[in-house]
C-alpha cells in the first residue's frame, strides 16, 4: 500500500496494491459458469482499472474536514489510448446519475474513460476527467481542432459514511486513478469509489468478476465491475440461500445520527444504488449491447435485489471488438454476432454481475465513518454455515 499526503489530507491509495483479500470462491460460495484467468473486468484484454482510496479522520463529522471515506475508480476500455467502443446502457430505477449517456445512445460509441465516486463528486470527477483527456492527448490527433468529449462519470451514495457534502474528492485523485489503471486483479471492497458503501446492510463496495463462454460461440469474455451500495439486509440471498433472512439477528448496522436531511434512514428502506460496467470482446453492435445490459438487473436478482425508489440502478455495456469501427470520415466494416446466439452472453453478465457484488461484499470491512456511524462487514464464517445448512457450499449449481 502506498500512503501520500494530498493537500494536508491522509490519502491511503490502493492503486498500486492489486489486492488480494478473500474472495466469494475462497469462501466456497458457488457459482455458475467458467471465470477468465483474473476473474476481473481486465480479462477482457486492453481493459484496465485503477482506485483511488481515501480514508481519513474520525469521529463528529465537520463538514468540509471529515471523517472522509470516499475515493475513484477509473475503468479504461483501451487503457490510456484514445479507443473509442461500441457502447449502449440501461437504467433499472433513476434515483441516480450517470453523466455522458445521451451521445452514448445517438452515436453508439463510448469515447471516453469510465469513472465512478460518490454522488456529490460527480461534477469535479467529470472536469478533472476533461482536463486528464486534454493533457495527455486522448482524442483522435487528426481532429483535435474541433476535439470535444463528454466523459461518462456515475456515481452512489456514501453519506452514511463518509463527509460526502464536504467534495473532498479533487483532480489529483481522478488523475490518480486514471493514471495508475492497469490489468490484473483490481483490489476490491473497500477501494476506490466504492469505499464508503453498503451493500444489503452490510459493509459493499467495489467488486468484480468474469466469465467466459464456450469456443463453441466464439470462446469470448464477458467481465463486470460492480459499485455495490444497494438492498437491504433481509433481501440479501447468496447461491439462492435467504441468507440476509439467516443474519438478521448479527452485527447490525451502527448508525449514531441522522447523517443526511435528504435521504431517507428508514433502514426498511432502499436508499442505495448499483452502478455496473459490462466489458466484453464479442462483437456486439449497440442495440446488442443494449440488451447485454439490460440483463444486469436479473444478476442484482439473484443477490435479492428489487430496484427500489431510493436507489440509482443504472448499467453500461461496451465491447472492444471492431477496433476500426470509429472512423469520421470513412466507411467502415464490422463483425457482427448473431442474434440467435446472444443467450449464451446474457448467461454469462447475469453471473458474472452475481459474483461481482458477493466479491465486493466478501472483501469489504467494517468501517466506521461519520458520527461513529458503523457498518459491519457480511461475516463469512456465518456465510459458510448458512450454505452447509441449506446444503449449498461448495456445490455446482
Amino acid at each position: 500500500m502506498k500512503t501520500l499526503i494530498v493537500f494536508g489530507v491522509l490519502l491511503f491509495s490502493l492503486t498500486l496494491s492489486f489486492a488480494q483479500k478473500p474472495r466469494a470462491r475462497d469462501l466456497g460460495i458457488p457459482f455458475d459458469g467458467t471465470p477468465g484467468k483474473f476473474n476481473a473486468i481486465t480479462d477482457v484484454t486492453g481493459v484496465t482499472v485503477g482506485h483511488t482510496t481515501i480514508i481519513s479522520g474520525s469521529g463528529k463529522l465537520v463538514k468540509g474536514r471529515g471523517p472522509i471515506r470516499t475515493g475513484v475508480t477509473a475503468i479504461l476500455p483501451g487503457g490510456k489510448n484514445f479507443t473509442p467502443v461500441f457502447s449502449n446502457w440501461h437504467m433499472l430505477n433513476g434515483n441516480g446519475d450517470m453523466t455522458g449517456t445521451h451521445w452514448v445512445t445517438e452515436s453508439g460509441f463510448l469515447e471516453t474513460p469510465i469513472l465512478i465516486t460518490n454522488t456529490g463528486s460527480v461534477g469535479i470527477v467529470r472536469d478533472a476527467a476533461l482536463e486528464w483527456m486534454d493533457k495527455n492527448h486522448y482524442y483522435n490527433a487528426e481532429s483535435d481542432s474541433v476535439w470535444y468529449a463528454y466523459p461518462l462519470v456515475a456515481e452512489t451514495y456514501d453519506g452514511v459514511l463518509n463527509d460526502m457534502n464536504g467534495f473532498h474528492v479533487t483532480k489529483e485523485h481522478v488523475w490518480q486513478a486514471l493514471d495508475s489503471a492497469k490489468s490484473g486483479t483490481p483490489a476490491e471492497g473497500n477501494v476506490g469509489g466504492g469505499t464508503g458503501m453498503i451493500c444489503m446492510g452490510f459493509k459493499g463496495g467495489s467488486g468484480t468478476a468474469s466469465r467466459v463462454i464456450d469456443k463453441k460461440y466464439g470462446g469470448y469474455t464477458i467481465g463486470v465491475i460492480v459499485q455495490s451500495n444497494f438492498g437491504l439486509r433481509k433481501q440479501l440471498t447468496i447461491a439462492g440461500v435467504p441468507a440476509g433472512r439467516e443474519l438478521m439477528d448479527t452485527l447490525q448496522t451502527v448508525f449514531n445520527s441522522v447523517v443526511s436531511t435528504t435521504r431517507n434512514t428508514d433502514l426498511n428502506a432502499e436508499t442505495g444504488s448499483i452502478i455496473v460496467i459490462v466489458a466484453t470482446d464479442a462483437p456486439l453492435l449497440p442495440h446488442q449491447l443494449k440488451r447485454i445490459a439490460q440483463r444486469v438487473p436479473l444478476g442484482i436478482g439473484k443477490m435479492g435485489g428489487i430496484g427500489g425508489n431510493g436507489s440509482g440502478d443504472i448499467f453500461l455495456a461496451f465491447s472492444t471488438a471492431n477496433k476500426n469501427a470509429f472512423n469520421r470520415n470513412d466507411e467502415a466494416q464490422i463483425k457482427l454476432f448473431p442474434n440467435d446466439k446472444m443467450g449464451v452472453l446474457f448467461e454469462a453478465t447475469i453471473q458474472a454481475t452475481e459474483e461481482a457484488i458477493l466479491n465486493a461484499m466478501i472483501a469489504a470491512e467494517t468501517m466506521e465513518g461519520i458520527n461513529g456511524n458503523k457498518v459491519y462487514a457480511l461475516p463469512h464464517k456465518r456465510v459458510i454455515e448458512i450454505l452447509k445448512k441449506y446444503n449449498r457450499l461448495g456445490t455446482t449449481r
